[in-house]
């Protein structure tokens, strides 16, 4: 039977390819083995013998490296960050998008809007739409339900036939892409 010494000298080149692959650096995978030795050293005593040495290292290197990087990450409390680092400016098709929201959104009939924004937006339960509203809970459920499927729909372009909205919009879609098939620029479609 071995020594613990002869062992953990026996393991290190599988230790360095291990510790080479983890780092990507050489410089840093040497200091990582020469660590998880070092805790292997000092933790021998709880080394079983007759169980898996080389496990019992391999798990050491890695759970050294992974201790290395938690301790290297810069954390921040989230009170001190800039509100502007978790915003990002909006881009021009997010904007036409919320448009396009907005204007479907005034389309819809009050009451389902209202259901809708007091559900969706605010958080509220249909018991306490219900409540609020002065009607069944199966009904402010259901005003909910149609609202969302009527935006879907006009969002979607999933839309009736003889609606002028999705009329103009599939005749700009199409002339904007037999524009660009062509090669010309669509610049001056939007001139008014």
């Amino acid at each position: 039977m071995t020594s613990f010494h002869d062992q953990v000298i026996q393991i290190l080149p599988k230790l360095r390819i291990q510790a080479l692959s983890l780092t990507r650096n050489r410089s840093a995978a040497e200091d990582l083995v020469q660590d998880a030795v070092c805790n292997a050293l000092a933790a021998q005593d709880s080394f079983i013998p007759g169980t898996n040495f080389s496990a019992w290292m391999h798990r050491i290197l890695r759970n050294r490296f992974i201790s290395d990087l938690r301790k290297r990450r810069e954390t921040t409390d989230i009170e001190d960050v800039p509100a502007s680092s978790f915003a990002s400016n909006a881009t021009h098709e997010d904007s036409l998008a919320l448009k396009d929201l907005s204007m479907a959104l005034s389309r819809l009939p009050a009451d389902q809007r209202e259901a809708l924004v007091m559900v969706v937006v605010q958080g509220m339960s249909y018991e306490a739409l219900a409540e609020a509203t002065g009607c069944a809970v199966g009904t402010a459920k259901s005003r909910v339900f149609r609202a969302r499927r009527q935006l879907e729909a006009w969002m979607t372009g999933d839309l009736p036939a003889n609606d002028k909205l999705r009329v103009k919009v599939a005749a700009l879609r199409a002339t904007l892409d037999d524009r660009r098939r062509k090669g010309l620029k669509s610049d001056d479609l939007f001139t008014f």
